[in-house]
């Protein structure tokens, strides 16, 4: 099998021409900035009415229809006019329930789930703009109120989950480094009595690229070990932040369920079956390199056939469902953080709602605790004005007015975040008397 890998097409105008592309393809251009902001308030909003739809006696087949026909519609609508703008699905919508880790997007001719109360349902999806890409993922107990908490082996790999989640956006930033990030989720599992799914990572993102050259492993296989790199985090870099937590071992198994969700690889090969090859060059032109499922084909029966070809010669990679063992939960959440000058920009994940959560286990780590209620935006330095004169202060008008009203609302690295456990919050608007500059006790909050 002969393959190559896509090559950047060099400018006649040399190198200064080719690094400013590579510029514009960036955070470091505001206008890749607002698209992947578009992506995100878009893949934020269908989370949102998938989770309203997760109710006993939901179907799974028909949640997961509907959270792509939305992607689908809500990509549509946006740069209407401007044909070369690709847009559409970047991950296909999965709903993983109980012990089941991932990948779940059951086909029209599948049998389907249906959920019940007390189900934890893991909902993953995304979509890009111009390939720009947000994803996310989130889990949550069916049925659970404030009256009727979450406890037990779920309350904990979920909260084990979500503090890991939080404390990966504090650590990844420039000048930190992927095993930092390995590490403390090791040690929140711990807290936990819980285990991070062995083999998961998160992945650096670039345009049209879900899963890039940097990688965070979460627990590493042991050929993983092997091959593990120390790399930096850097400044306009873009990652997929993504953390499963086990109430088990923490050893994902492939199920008997068929896969359905595959991504093309940037490999080139003559497949002998027509079928093999109308159905691939289908996928490159709706899917590029992002994961589809095969429900998103007209003719289901035969993009199934077309796909086994396929993955035989390494053209698509599929994604698997796996499992734990019977009566363990696993949990998730994902975001997309963009990492600005300002400070980490998380555009996609949703909060949880602590008090419907008890769990028998909490984080004692102070290192921990106060690495969870650290800011994740950079403190501005204080610069002094020059003084102006009323006439001169009549002349600058609104302009003026604005800005010193944006700079007023600037960050100063010492908010409450909404995702604080209750007794910070507390203690925080006790003492919202004292000045800003001063430092915070850690609390026993988690």
């Amino acid at each position: 099998m002969s393959s190559s890998r896509s090559a950047s097409v060099s400018s006649s105008s040399g190198e200064s021409t080719s690094s400013k592309t590579a510029q514009e393809e960036t955070i470091a251009s505001d206008l890749v900035v607002t698209k992947y902001k578009m992506a995100s308030e878009i893949t934020q909003r269908i989370l949102r009415e998938v989770i309203d739809r997760c109710v006993p006696g939901a179907s799974i087949k028909d949640t997961c229809i509907y959270g792509d026909k939305r992607l689908d519609e809500e990509t549509l609508r946006v740069f209407k006019k401007d044909k070369d703008v690709k847009k559409g699905i970047a991950f296909p919508t999965c709903l993983s329930v109980n012990n089941y880790i991932c990948h779940f997007s059951p086909l029209i001719s599948d049998p389907d789930m249906i959920l019940k109360d007390d189900d934890v349902v893991k909902i993953d999806l995304g979509c890009h703009i111009d390939g720009y890409i947000a994803v996310v993922a989130h889990t949550i107990v069916v049925g659970a109120t404030r009256e009727k908490k979450v406890t037990g082996r779920r309350a904990d790999c979920i909260l084990a989950a979500y503090y890991a989640a939080e404390a990966a956006l504090r650590l990844i930033k420039p000048g930190e480094n992927n095993m930092a990030v390995t590490e403390i989720t090791d040690r929140i599992s711990h807290a936990y009595h819980c285990k991070p799914v062995e083999g998961m990572m998160s992945y650096q993102m670039t345009r049209g690229i879900i899963d890039g050259e940097k990688k965070i492993y979460q627990n590493p296989t042991e050929m993983q070990r092997r091959e593990i790199e120390k790399q930096e985090f850097a400044l306009h870099e873009v990652y997929a932040v993504d953390v499963l937590m086990s109430s088990g071992e923490g050893k994902p198994r492939e199920t008997d369920i068929r896969t359905t969700v595959y991504k093309k690889k940037d490999f080139i090969y003559q497949l002998r079956m027509k079928s093999s090859r109308v159905f691939l060059s289908e996928v490159e032109k709706r899917f590029s390199l992002m994961p589809f499922t095969l429900r998103h084909f007209e003719d289901e029966k035969r993009a199934r056939m077309g796909v086994i070809e396929c993955a035989k010669h390494d053209l698509v990679e599929p994604y698997p469902v796996y499992q734990e063992k019977d009566g363990e939960f696993v949990a998730e959440f994902k975001f997309t953080l963009l990492l600005m000058p300002s400070g980490q920009m998380k555009i996609t994940g949703l909060p949880i709602d602590l008090d419907l959560y008890e769990s028998e286990y909490k984080i004692l780590d102070s290192d921990i605790k106060q690495l969870l209620t650290s800011s994740t935006q950079k403190k501005k330095k204080n610069k002094k004005k020059k003084k102006v004169n009323s006439n001169q202060q009549g002349n600058q008008g609104a302009g003026a007015m604005s800005t010193e009203m944006m700079e007023a609302v600037e960050d100063d690295g010492d908010e409450e975040f909404e995702d604080e456990p209750d007794e910070v919050i507390q203690k925080k608007s006790t003492g919202s008397t004292s000045k800003k500059a001063k430092s915070k006790k850690t609390t026993n909050n988690t």
